[in-house]
Parts: C-alpha cells; sequence; structure tokens
C-alpha cells in the first residue's frame, strides 16, 4: 500500500476541507485547515520524499469567480514537481494535454466523462485517445444510497445512476491507468473509513493487477491505516488529508509514510 499525497485548493488557497459540504453557490465549503504556505510548498515536500502519484484537486468550478487563482496555484505545484503529480478538477478533452506539458503525470477525471447521470462513452473515448489511458485517472468519487455505492459528480454534489461495483471497474479499468475513490460521506470527517466500500474496492482488486486504486475519505489514526490494509487485502494506495500534521492534524506525516510501506 502506497500514500498517496494531496494537494486540495479552493479559493485560491490549499485547504482540507468537509467534502460534503463544498457549494458552488458563494464558492463555500467547511473548513478543516487552510494553509499559510502555498500549493508549491506541498509538491515541493512530496517531493523531497520521494513520494509520487498524488493527486492536485482544484475544488472550484469553471464559472467560479476563484477559478483562476485556484488554477494558478495547481500549476505552480505541477511546476514544483515535475511528473509526480496527478491534476483533477475540471479536466476536459480541450485542456487535458496542457496540464500533461505543464507537469502532470496523470489527468483526473469525473464530470466531462460521467453525464446526465450515465457514462459519456464518447466523451470517454475521446479523452482516452487524446492523452492515452497510461495518463488518464477516472474519479469513482461516491456516497451511500440505497445500500449501494453510487458515483457523483459537480464537486460531488450531483448522484449520477452509475454505482461502484465489479462490473462497473472491469469496464472502466479498460479505459484508464488508475481510479480514485474517495468516500464522500466521511471525506473530511476524521471519523474512520467507510469499511464496506474499502471491502468491495479490496475484494475487486486482488483479481486483477492491472489497475491501481487509490482511497481517500475518514483515516483518522494509525489504526485506520492498518484497518484499510486488512479489509483492502494491502491493494489500495490511501490518500489522507485532515488528520496528517502538514494540514493540523494529529498523524505524523513521516510515519504515515513509513506505515504505508512507502519506499521500505
Amino acid at each position: 500500500m502506497e500514500f498517496r499525497p494531496c494537494i486540495d485548493i479552493h479559493n485560491g488557497q490549499v485547504k482540507q476541507i468537509v467534502g460534503s459540504s463544498l457549494k458552488d453557490h458563494k464558492n463555500c465549503a467547511k473548513e478543516n485547515f487552510v494553509a499559510t504556505k502555498d500549493a508549491a510548498f506541498y509538491a515541493q515536500l512530496y517531493r523531497e520524499n520521494g513520494i509520487k502519484g498524488g493527486h492536485i484537486i482544484l475544488l472550484n468550478s469553471m464559472s467560479s469567480s476563484y477559478y483562476d487563482a485556484t488554477r494558478a496555484q495547481a500549476l505552480k505545484a505541477l511546476a514544483a514537481y515535475p511528473n509526480g503529480l496527478q491534476i483533477g478538477g475540471g479536466v476536459t478533452v480541450d485542456n487535458a494535454q496542457s496540464y500533461l506539458e505543464a507537469g502532470a503525470s496523470h489527468v483526473i477525471v469525473t464530470s466531462y466523462v460521467f453525464r446526465e447521470g450515465r457514462i459519456d462513452m464518447e466523451n470517454l473515448e475521446k479523452l482516452c485517445t487524446a492523452v492515452g489511458k497510461e495518463h488518464l485517472v477516472l474519479d469513482l468519487s461516491c456516497r451511500m444510497r440505497d445500500g449501494q455505492y453510487y458515483i457523483v459528480t459537480d464537486r460531488w454534489q450531483t448522484f449520477t445512476n452509475e454505482v461502484v461495483g465489479k462490473d462497473t471497474l472491469n469496464f472502466l479499468g479498460n479505459y484508464c491507468d488508475e481510479f480514485l475513490i474517495h468516500a464522500v460521506d466521511v471525506e473530511g470527517m476524521k471519523q474512520g473509513i467507510e469499511k464496506n466500500l474499502v471491502e468491495l474496492l479490496g475484494e475487486w482488486s486482488s483479481t486483477q493487477d492491472s489497475t491501481a486504486i487509490t482511497y481517500a475519505g475518514g483515516v483518522h489514526s494509525y489504526e485506520d491505516i492498518d484497518l484499510l490494509k486488512r479489509l483492502g487485502k494491502e491493494r489500495l494506495n490511501v490518500t489522507i488529508g485532515s488528520a496528517l500534521d502538514i494540514f493540523g492534524g494529529p498523524l505524523s506525516f513521516n510515519k504515515v509514510i513509513t506505515k504505508c510501506d512507502f519506499g521500505h
């Protein structure tokens, strides 16, 4: 299990937020942490520690008055760690290549591919052709409804009709290099992982070798990391945000790296 770091940018600042609180209206969100350092600082920190595969997420919509400031921060982070970070948030076939040229290893996509409640195959195929499967991460961040996990879009506010399960993972794995999956209902809550989702992802991942999965949401203790390893059959990578000391939390950044066995 690898530790995959994050740089979440909202209103032009690096932040940790409660995922389900994010709203486009008035650019608001419930904040757990607002950094005094810029995005490039965190990118350089990850670079110095040799941690690859982390993600930058632009949390403002493209229509937001803060979008340009948020995007500028993201580009600074990419420049500070070329080919070390992935980027998502408003990625389309029109701008995906520009992010790769700016230093991203992968682009992360949700709303461009999941539209009007379904998989938009035309957009998925166009994007895969434009950047290559090896540079594409599909964000299958999800929320529970009626006993199943449904992919959500538009800053995690809109439910699609697509269920995160074996069939969906098998199909979409043909088009991407990795999945990024936030358990939105526990994201930023620091109250523990979404156990049922972790078990589902670990079971699927244990049956194949080609598509990596990074899980995010709720990790707030070293015991959570151990539980994630066990329930995920040591097949899932993990993102930890609000709980890290670099974002004002109780978990040591250096200890998390070691505990996740990255580079050890």
